[in-house]
């Protein structure tokens, strides 16, 4: 059996990634019991590492840094192309607010650690790795142990009560959601802003009673319109057409109306009055309306599309079909002439037969051809990433530079390619099922790394008498800010659940709670959050940890 014991314990490139492949299937496979309705899903592979680090299982130092890292760039590479579509709209709606939220969370940390350090006696350096660990931010870490290093003083004390703090700190987090969740979510809280979301379309139909648009053509309202509309289906004495830019507009009209659920009051004085019946069901059967046109969704898969303005396609004056809705990323985009087309858009598309088959020709339709992922797109973001990452940042007052590190720069690339990749040319598209296996894989191989080299000797620091008060203090300085922040988002900001959720996930810099809070929560809001919050939580989390050991040490 000696050729076992070779292949489970001698450090070979084998040897590693057998015992991360096992701890990562016993981890998951763990993670899915329930306990009092509760599972901590992938985040138990953390909690395997530590176990196993425990016993005696070990990798090479080396390849463990690999893995550890490239499982870090890999997970929030694929989270920044995954909410890069939606990114930029959720931030000049309420992304102010998000990262407001997300400095109170950071400040009141950072104040109670220092307070702590003072009043109980715990030298800075130490309490600076209770911080890290406490909000989960190894790139933190590595920012206070250069200062330390600049400074003369040892960093074993920050290294060390970081590992001991840092479990506390994944389970803190994922705990006060429970708590949040249990005692201070109403019913609304749960998707209150979900229909307030500017991408999300609503379905109306109105009778054309004002006289000031009689005898106007669509254009010419449009024009003097504020809300942005797209008309789907007009009927006039009885008969249904896809109205062109150019069609006037005569009393007792009816019209389709395809806009978001806060322009409807605006759109009914325009128009003069809304009908009572709800298009917005999702049984609602398109092509039994009428008989003259059907509904038809159709995916963009031709390459040559991808970037282009809808309105340039001129699909409506060519063809006599209209578009009226875009799904992309499963938000619904409002199909106006400037909206830049993405390979992968889901076009809902209204004409007659004949004219909707020519449409297909012309975006492709052919959703197999986007089942391989563009593997070129996603290795020339990470490496983008990481030179974004590296780049030092001067800061006055700060004698070493800040870097947004393997972290900050591979999620910042990731949301701008998701966002603007498309304006570029850039294939960037990947399936829903690529991306979370991407962030699953990344994940895990960065929990399973984290728990291998913190276990080592994390159970024998926790029993000694600074160690339990280091993982205490650690507690509360991951619980006590999100139990503040978290009323005070949902109550006096008004953000729904998920959105909080998302929220206090990154400004803690917990992927693991992130993927906690996607598993409770039906939609994206948590991880449009999170994306929203996370690049200035942790530039911010980096120049702290240096500014505690340069100023108060």
């Amino acid at each position: 059996m000696e050729w076992l014991y070779e292949t489970l314990f001698e450090h070979t490139a084998l040897q590693a990634v057998i015992i991360l492949s096992l701890i990562t299937a016993i981890g998951i496979t763990l993670g899915k019991i329930h306990i009092c309705g509760i599972s901590l899903g992938v985040t138990f592979v953390f909690f395997t590492g530590i176990f196993a680090g425990h016993i005696g299982l070990s990798i090479d130092p080396q390849m463990l840094s690999y893995a550890e890292s490239f499982g870090l760039v890999l997970f929030v590479y694929a989270l920044g192309l995954q909410v890069g579509p939606g990114f930029f709209s959720s931030f000049r709606k309420e992304g102010y607010v998000l990262n407001l939220l997300g400095l109170g969370v950071i400040v009141i940390g950072t104040a109670m650690a220092i307070v702590l350090s003072y009043t109980m006696d715990i030298p800075l350096p130490d309490m600076t790795g209770i911080l890290c660990g406490a909000t989960t931010n190894t790139p933190a870490l590595g920012a206070a142990q250069q200062a330390l290093k600049q400074l003369g003083e040892p960093t074993s004390g920050a290294t060390l009560s970081c590992a001991v703090t840092y479990p506390l700190g994944v389970v803190g987090v994922i705990f006060a959601i429970i708590v949040i969740k249990k005692f201070f979510v109403r019913p609304a809280d749960t998707g209150q802003n979900e229909r307030d979301d500017p991408n999300q379309t609503y379905i109306a139909t109105f009778q054309v009673r004002n006289p000031a648009i009689f005898n106007k053509s669509i254009q010419d309202i449009a024009k003097m319109s504020y809300p942005k509309f797209v008309i789907s289906r007009m009927w006039r004495n009885g008969k249904v057409s896809i109205p062109t830019y150019d069609k006037t507009l005569q009393e007792n009209d009816r019209l389709l109306v395809i806009t978001t659920e806060k322009d409807v009051l605006a759109l009914t004085v325009l128009f003069g009055e809304q009908e009572k019946r709800d298009w917005n069901k999702e049984d609602i059967d398109w092509n039994a309306i009428d008989s003259q046109l059907i509904s038809k969704h159709i995916v963009i898969t031709r390459p040559e599309i991808n970037g282009k303005k809808l309105g340039s396609l001129r699909l409506r004056n060519m063809y006599g079909i209209n578009i009226s809705r875009v799904l992309r990323s499963g938000v619904q985009l409002l199909a106006t002439p400037g909206l830049i087309l993405q390979l992968g858009d889901r076009l809902t598309v209204v004409g007659e037969a004949a004219a909707i088959h020519n449409v297909e020709k012309v975006l492709g339709n052919a959703a197999k051809t986007l089942k391989d992922p563009n593997l070129a797109s996603i290795f020339i973001g990470i490496v983008l990433g990481l030179i974004i990452g590296s780049i030092p940042i001067i800061i006055p007052g700060i004698s070493s530079p800040v870097r947004l590190g393997l972290a900050g720069g591979p999620i910042i690339v990731g949301i701008l390619i998701g966002a603007y990749g498309p304006r570029f040319h850039l294939l960037t598209y990947t399936t829903r099922s690529a991306n979370l296996m991407l962030r699953g894989i990344g994940l895990s191989l960065y929990l399973a790394c984290l728990g291998l080299d913190a276990g080592v000797h994390f159970f024998e620091t926790v029993m000694r008498p600074e160690g339990a008060l280091w993982v205490g203090l650690g507690f509360l300085i991951t619980f006590i800010p999100l139990l503040i922040m978290a009323p005070i988002s949902m109550r006096l900001c008004r953000m729904d659940f998920g959105s909080t959720c998302g929220m206090l996930c990154g400004s803690m810099a917990n992927p693991m709670a992130l993927n906690y809070a996607n598993d409770i929560i039906p939609n994206d809001n948590p991880a449009v959050s999170y994306a929203t919050v996370y690049p200035l939580g942790m530039f911010m989390r980096v120049i702290i940890a240096q500014l505690i050991i340069v100023l108060f040490l």
